[in-house]
């Protein structure tokens, strides 16, 4: 229940349907509590450091989400920066991706409020900073690909993409990837 802005406390009975939302005893979405089944958590939202954009801007049953890759969660085999095929291997440039995906997901937890407003994934385009010569990147976006699938299922979690190289991305970043997501 929201009062003023502010949540308060209220206990309520929730009814099973096919329709209602799944509660765990912490009060998180069903999405949040498989991502905690997952072994991940929703990190903090990245602040972009400009107030000409956003994380995420809601169009109709459309959700577009800007590109992300800086303010990574710190998880194993996770790079901040470099270029895969010099600096970092496929495996962790496929551990970055995973972690640009967790990130997207905080920007969406910020602009929706509750995961379960999500449908289904409907495109990545994903763009990795390259050595010369480099030219697996699916390989490497397969890490946000392979994440959002588990999260969201087959049916909801396949979806089209791009997978390109770069000579640079911004601040050195090895990975970054925006997208698109329908809504319920």
């Amino acid at each position: 229940m929201k009062v003023s802005g502010e949540w308060s406390v209220v206990t309520a009975i929730v009814h099973y349907s096919p329709l209602t939302t799944h509660y765990s005893p912490e009060n998180m979405s069903a999405l949040e509590a498989k991502l905690r089944a997952m072994g991940y958590s929703i990190p903090p939202p990245f602040k972009f450091p400009n107030p000409n954009r956003t994380g995420c801007v809601v169009v109709g049953s459309i959700v577009f989400v800007s590109g992300h890759g800086r303010d990574l969660p710190s998880l194993l085999n996770v790079k901040h920066a470099g270029k895969v095929g010099r600096d970092l291997t496929i495996e962790e440039g496929y551990a970055t991706a995973r972690a640009v995906a967790l990130s997207m997901l905080a920007s969406l937890k910020q602009e929706l409020g509750d995961l379960d407003r999500i449908k289904r994934i409907v495109r990545l385009f994903g763009m990795v900073n390259v050595a010369p010569g480099f030219d697996r990147m699916p390989q490497v976006i397969d890490g946000a690909s392979d994440f959002f699938y588990e999260l969201l299922g087959p049916q909801n979690g396949q979806h089209a993409r791009s997978a390109v190289g770069l000579a640079e991305l911004p601040h050195g970043i090895p990975v970054e990837i925006n997208g698109e997501f329908e809504l319920r």
